[in-house]
């Protein structure tokens, strides 16, 4: 069995045991979080919500939060003697799929 969930304006394919990488949620490691916003679920019978499935849900456990990788921003401009160095760490919470409620 499987669920498309939509969280931080993605949507992401999860099964249970999975592990994914959301955006920054407000809430304590090793807590639980339930994706309340399903917009399908898949095996053996299908659910195609409009736009959400009604009653469906899938709880995770927050396994940690931390910042991706720095990505470097150069902006520059030649002749003009102007360039800019920047760069960014996108937070991020690592989430593992326990369940799918249907």
């Amino acid at each position: 069995m499987y669920a498309i969930i939509e969280t931080g304006g993605k949507q992401l394919r999860v099964e249970a045991g999975d592990t994914i990488f959301v955006e920054k949620l407000d809430v304590e490691e090793g807590s639980e979080y339930t994706f309340d916003k399903v917009l399908f679920v898949g095996g053996e019978e299908s659910k195609l919500g409009t736009p959400y499935v009604e009653g469906a849900t899938v709880n995770a456990k927050v396994e940690k939060h931390g910042k991706e990788k720095k990505v470097i921003i150069f902006k520059y401009e030649p002749k003009k003697h102007y360039h800019k160095k920047q760069g960014h760490r996108q937070p991020y919470t690592k989430l593992v799929i326990e369940t799918i409620n249907a």
